[in-house]
C-alpha cells in the first residue's frame, strides 16, 4: 500500500536507457516558456513597483524607467542569446564564467545563481499571498507565511515526479495571466491615449524640476536608484540559458526561441504595467492593496462600473498573478538543482548533488532548494520588499560575471563567428549596464539587506571551496593509487590469456568495482592475500551511475560505458593470466545500491559459494561531514545483503 501510494504521489521508475525517454522529458520552445520564462514574466508583478515607488513624488519620471527596462531587458537577453549559442549543454552563468574567466569566478557565479533561485521560490510564494491578500484589503495577514509554506511544499512534489509534470499542469494559469494583463494594459493605455504624448514632456520637466531641487548629482542619483531597483524585473533572463540541457532538439534553436518569447513578454509587462501606474494611479496604491491591484481596480472599474462584476474580474485578476506567481516560483525547483548538478559534476558540492532519482530528477537538490526557500521565508517573514534586494544582487552578480566573461571571449577570439564585433559591442554594452546597476544597488541598499546576501554569498563561496579542496586531495591521493595499483596490474594482465570462466562449485569471490579502477585493484589485492588459494574464481561487478552529467547526451552514457567494460576486462584479464576463472557482470542505473543487491542476489544464486566484497574509503578523522562528501554505497549494501542473509565484507581502503 506505501509503494503504491508513493508511486501516486511521486510516480513510477523512468528507464535512463529507453531512447524514448529523453525526448519525452525535453520541453519544446513553447512549454519552456511557461516553466522557465514564468520567472522573467510574474516579475512585473513585484518589480516594476518597487522601481515606481522608489521615484517618490517624482514619479512623472516613469516612461523614462519603462522605455530603460525594455530596453535593458532586450540587451541582456540578447547577450544570453550567445550563451546559448556557446554552451548548448546548459550551464548558464556557471558554466560560463567557469569557462570563460575562471574556475573561481564559476564559483561565484554559481554560489549567487544557487541563492538567486532559493530566492525566486521565496519571493514568488511571498508574492503571490499578497497579489491575493489584496482581495482582503490585508486582512488576516498572518495567515500569508502558512500559505507560502504549503505552497513550497506542493512545488516540491510537483517537481520531484519530474520537469514536464508540473509545467503542464500550470499552463493554463500562465496563458490566463498573459491574456488578462495584456488586455488590461492595452485598454489601460489606449483608453487613456490622451494622456500618452503629455507623458514624455512632463517627465522632462519632471527631471528639470528635480535638478534645480537636487542638483544634477542628485536627480541622477535618485533615477538610478529607481532604475536600480527596476533589477527585480529583469530575473528569469538567466533561467533559459542554464537549463538549455532539457530543451527540445535542437537546443539553440530552441533555447533563442524561448528567450524571445520571454524578453517580449517581459519587456512589454514590465513597460506596460509602469506606464499603468502613471494614467491610473495617480495617488499612490490603495491601502492593503499593490499598485497593480490598485490599478487594476480603476481600469475595472471604469469598464463594468463600480460593483460586483468589477470586484469579481478583479479577484480573476489578481488570482492569476498569484498563481503564475507559483508558476514562477517552479523555475527555482528548476534551475538551482540544475547549477547544483553542475557544481557538483565539477566537485564544488557533494557528488549525491548530481544524482538522479528513479524519476530522472535531480531529487536531492530539489529537497534542498525546498528546505532552504522554506528556512528564508520564515526568517524574512515573507517581506517581499526586503526579498527584492536580496534576489537582485545575486542576479546581478551572476548577469556581470557573464557578460564579462563573453566580453573577454570575444576579444581573445575575434574570428571565432560572423559579426564578432556586433557580439563584442553588445556584450560589452550588457556589461556596463548590469555592473552599474549591481554597484548602485548595493550602495543604496547595503543596510536594507544588500549586507545580507552578499555574506550569505560569501559563505556559500567559502564551502564549496571547502569541499573542492577536500576532494582535490583525496582526488590527488586515489590517482597515484590507481597508477601504481593499475601499472602493477596491467604488465601481468593479457588480453590473450585463456577463457577461464568460475564453475559454479568452486568457491567465488565477488568483487564490487565503483569507478575507480585503483579501488578494484586494491580489492581484489587485498581479498588475495587475506584468503591465499581460497577462492578459485573471480566475478568483478560494477554498476554504472547515470547522474546529471550522463543523462544529458547519448555520448555521456556511451562514454560511461566505455569506462566501465574497460575496468572490468583489465581485472578479469589479469585473474585468467594467473589461471583464475574470472568473469564480470555490469549494469547502469539510476541507483546504485539497488542494481549491486540485484546483481548480487542473482549472483548467489548461480554461485551458491560466493561470498561479496566491496571497499570503502577511510580518513584519518571521520565525521558526518566527511560521510555525506563520499558515497555510502558499501556500507547501504552490506546492509540491504546481510537482510538477504549474503554475507559481505566491505574492505577499507585508507586515504
Amino acid at each position: 500500500m506505501l509503494s503504491r501510494l508513493k508511486n501516486i504521489i511521486f510516480g513510477g521508475k523512468l528507464d535512463p536507457f529507453d531512447p524514448k525517454m529523453r525526448h519525452s522529458l525535453a520541453l519544446v520552445a513553447f512549454l519552456a516558456w511557461i516553466g522557465i520564462g514564468a520567472d522573467g514574466l510574474s516579475s512585473s508583478v513585484y518589480g516594476p513597483e518597487e522601481a515606481y515607488n522608489a521615484l517618490g513624488g517624482a514619479s512623472a519620471l516613469s516612461p523614462f524607467l519603462a522605455i530603460a527596462t525594455a530596453l535593458t531587458v532586450l540587451v541582456i537577453s540578447l547577450g544570453y542569446n550567445q550563451v546559448i549559442e556557446l554552451f548548448p549543454s546548459g550551464g548558464g552563468g556557471y558554466k560560463v564564467a567557469s569557462t570563460l574567466i575562471g574556475k573561481y569566478s564559476g564559483l561565484v557565479s554559481g554560489s549567487a545563481l544557487l541563492i538567486d533561485y532559493v530566492l525566486t521560490i521565496t519571493i514568488s510564494v511571498a508574492a503571490c499571498t499578497d497579489a491575493v491578500w489584496s482581495l482582503a484589503g490585508g486582512e488576516a495577514e498572518y495567515l500569508k507565511i502558512y500559505v507560502s509554506t504549503v505552497l513550497i511544499a506542493f512545488l516540491l512534489t510537483l517537481n520531484i515526479r519530474g520537469v514536464r509534470e508540473p509545467i503542464i499542469i500550470l499552463a493554463p494559469i500562465f496563458l490566463g495571466f498573459l491574456i488578462t494583463h495584456l488586455a488590461l494594459i492595452v485598454y489601460g493605455v489606449a483608453s487613456h491615449a490622451e494622456g500618452l504624448p503629455d507623458l514624455i514632456p512632463n517627465a522632462v520637466e519632471a527631471y528639470e524640476g528635480l535638478e534645480t531641487d537636487l542638483g544634477i548629482f542628485g536627480a541622477l542619483a535618485l533615477i538610478l536608484k529607481a532604475y536600480s531597483l527596476s533589477a527585480g524585473t529583469y530575473t528569469g533572463i538567466e533561467a533559459v540559458s542554464n537549463n538549455v540541457h532539457i530543451l527540445a532538439e535542437p537546443r539553440v534553436k530552441t533555447g533563442k526561441l524561448t528567450m524571445l518569447y520571454m524578453a517580449v513578454s517581459l519587456s512589454v509587462a514590465a513597460a506596460g504595467v509602469t506606464i499603468l501606474y502613471q494614467l491610473w494611479t495617480p495617488d499612490g496604491n490603495a491601502p492593503g492593496m499593490t499598485l497593480n491591484a490598485t490599478a487594476f481596480k480603476s481600469i475595472l472599474d471604469e469598464v463594468f462600473g463600480a460593483g460586483g462584476a468589477s470586484g469579481f474580474a478583479l479577484a480573476v485578476v489578481l488570482l492569476l498573478e498569484g498563481l503564475l506567481l507559483i508558476v514562477a516560483a517552479n523555475a527555482g525547483f528548476l534551475g538551482g538543482p540544475a547549477v547544483l548538478a553542475n557544481m557538483a559534476a565539477d566537485r564544488w558540492a557533494p557528488h549525491a548533488f548530481s544524482q538522479l532519482s528513479t524519476r530522472l530528477v535531480t531529487q536531492n537538490g530539489i529537497l534542498v532548494m525546498g528546505a532552504v526557500a522554506t528556512a528564508v521565508l520564515w526568517m524574512t517573514g515573507g517581506d517581499v520588499s526586503l526579498l527584492v534586494v536580496l534576489y537582485s544582487v545575486n542576479v546581478f552578480i551572476t548577469f556581470t560575471l557573464s557578460l564579462l566573461g563573453l566580453v573577454k571571449f570575444w576579444i581573445l577570439n575575434p574570428g571565432y563567428r560572423e559579426g564578432w564585433k556586433r557580439r563584442l559591442i553588445l556584450s560589452l554594452t550588457g556589461f556596463i549596464l548590469c555592473a552599474s546597476i549591481l554597484v548602485i544597488m548595493v550602495i543604496e541598499k547595503f543596510e536594507e539587506g544588500a549586507w545580507a546576501t552578499i555574506v550569505a554569498t560569501g559563505a556559500v563561496v567559502f564551502m564549496f571551496a571547502a569541499i573542492r579542496r577536500h576532494y582535490e586531495r583525496v582526488s590527488e591521493k586515489l590517482a597515484t593509487s590507481d597508477r601504481l595499483l593499475a601499472e602493477s596490474v596491467q604488465g601481468r594482465a593479457s588480453e590473450d590469456a585463456p577463457v577461464i570462466l568460475p564453475d559454479p562449485k568452486d568457491r567465488v569471490a565477488v568483487i564490487l568495482v565503483g569507478r575507480s579502477l585503483g579501488a578494484g585493484i586494491h580489492e581484489l589485492l587485498t581479498v588475495t592475500r587475506l584468503y591465499p588459494g581460497v577462492f578459485q574464481s573471480f566475478i568483478f561487478v560494477s554498476v554504472g551511475e547515470v547522474d546529471t552529467e550522463c543523462f544529458k547526451a547519448e555520448e555521456s552514457l556511451n562514454k560511461l560505458c566505455t569506462e566501465v567494460r574497460t575496468n572490468l576486462s583489465m581485472l578479469v584479464n589479469y585473474c585468467r593470466s594467473r589461471n583464475l576463472g574470472a568473469d564480470y557482470v555490469e549494469d547502469y542505473g539510476v541507483d546504485p545500491v539497488e542494481k549491486l543487491a540485484d546483481a548480487c542476489i542473482g549472483l548467489k544464486e548461480k554461485y551458491p559459494n560466493a561470498i561479496f566484497f566491496s571497499t570503502q574509503l577511510v580518513f584519518d578523522r571521520d565525521s558526518a561531514i566527511l560521510r555525506m562528501l563520499h558515497n555510502q554505497t558499501s556500507v547501504a549494501l552490506q546492509s540491504k545483503l546481510h537482510l538477504k542473509g549474503l554475507p559481505m565484507m566491505v574492505l577499507p581502503m585508507r586515504v
